[in-house]
This record gives C-alpha cells, structure tokens and sequence, in this order.
C-alpha cells in the first residue's frame, strides 16, 4: 500500500515499505522484492503524471545517476547493508536541513535553485542510494522540491526518473542474486494492496495544497531517514 501511495500521491511513503520488508526479510532479499513492487507502481505513476514531466531535468540528470547507479551496485557486492543504510540515513538528514536552508537563502534573493553542482550532488547521490536500497525517493523528493516544482510536475518527473531507474536496476538486481522466482510469488500477492495504496495516493493529492504536499514530503523523507538510521 505504501508503495502505491508513494507512487501517486505521497512521494517518500515508500520508505515506510522499505522498512516493513527489511522486517519480515533478510535486508537484501527485501530489496529485490521492494524493486519489482516499484516497477508495478511506476506503471501507474506514468499513466497519471506522464505529461507533467519535465524532460530537460531528467536529461540533466541522467549522467550523474547513472555514475551513482554502478557505485552503488559495487557497494552492494562487498559492504555490510546495515552500515550502508545508516550512512544514507544521515546523508537524508543533512539533505533535508540544506534544502531547507538553500530554499530560504534562494527565496531571499529571489533565484531558483538547480544549479550544476545539484544536479551533480543529488543525481549521483539518488541513483546511489536507490540501487542499495531502494532509498532513491527521499532524495529526488528533496531536489524536486528544492527545484520547486509545482506538484504535478514533480509527480510527473518523479514518475519517469524512477520508471527508467528501476528497469536500469533490474540487470543488476537479478545478477546479484536479489530477485528469485520466490520474490516473484510473494509480490503476485502483494499486487492488490499496492492498487489500493495507489488509489489512496490519487485521492490525496486531489485534495491537498502545494504548501500541504511539501509539508508532507519534507516529514516522510524525515521519517524515512530516521528509519535507515537504525
């Protein structure tokens, strides 16, 4: 449910999935499963928001992403998953407290964000952080916001960085041994909730105010990198 929440309407709830699966499964089998479970909602994430993307911004980032994508997968290969998700718990939370501070600053002087260094800095770090642990959403949500997207340009360009990302990860998912037939059953069963949690996001995101949805963003990349914390 998470995962389709996430994937429509509450960018950053996924986190909450992450952690139930890292729960209930060995942390890097729980990867696997999380992945093919965001592959599913990024079907829905374009059929909603495809045509609010903005395409200049994923083309600059693209680059970035996918030097921080095979760091990542080489991580994965040889370090202990605990400390690696620790390491990207604080490097969220130092995110957030510099979005927010850049976001003041900027508003003061009156500029827009999303300079090169950013787009280098964020795009490097959420294809890092997506490929060991799924964990790419807390920080694309927070240059999308530090962009200022409007919220349906965020969802939107949200929807296609991560629909081409999760396909980008699944050559290396399934060459580390992430994802099995037995990962396949569990998410069969697991489709319906995500429809659910999906239609719950649509539902959201037509009620709230752009104040309200950044608000939101901004608590569940909090809670999400608590939770990489410990």
């Amino acid at each position: 449910m998470t995962v389709g929440a996430s994937k429509t309407g509450l960018p950053g709830a996924n986190t909450l999935g992450i952690a139930l699966f890292a729960a209930v499964m060995p942390a890097r089998e729980s990867t696997g499963a999380m992945l093919l479970l965001l592959l599913v909602g990024d079907v829905f994430a374009l059929a909603l928001y495809r045509r609010h993307a903005d395409l200049r911004s994923l083309v600059r980032l693209a680059p970035s992403v996918i030097i921080g994508l095979i760091v990542g997968a080489a991580f994965l290969a040889f370090v202990d998953d605990v400390w690696v998700k620790r390491s990207i718990g604080v490097v969220l939370l130092a995110l957030i407290a510099l979005t927010m501070w850049r976001r003041r600053i900027e508003q003061e002087q009156r500029r827009v964000p999303g300079g090169r260094g950013a787009v280098i800095g964020y795009g490097s770090l959420g294809g890092f952080t997506t490929m060991v642990a799924n964990a790419g959403g807390p920080v694309m949500s927070m240059y999308f916001l530090a962009s200022r997207f409007e919220m349906k340009a965020f969802l939107g360009t949200a929807a296609w960085f991560f629909a081409i990302v999760n396909v980008a990860k699944l050559p290396f998912s399934i060459g580390l041994g992430l994802i099995t037939v037995e990962t396949v059953w569990l998410d069969l069963v697991l489709l319906l909730p995500l429809v659910i949690g999906a239609a719950i996001g649509r539902l959201v995101i037509r009620r709230v105010s752009q104040a309200v949805f950044e608000r939101i963003v901004v608590i569940l990349t909090v809670v999400g990198a608590i939770y990489l914390l410990f």
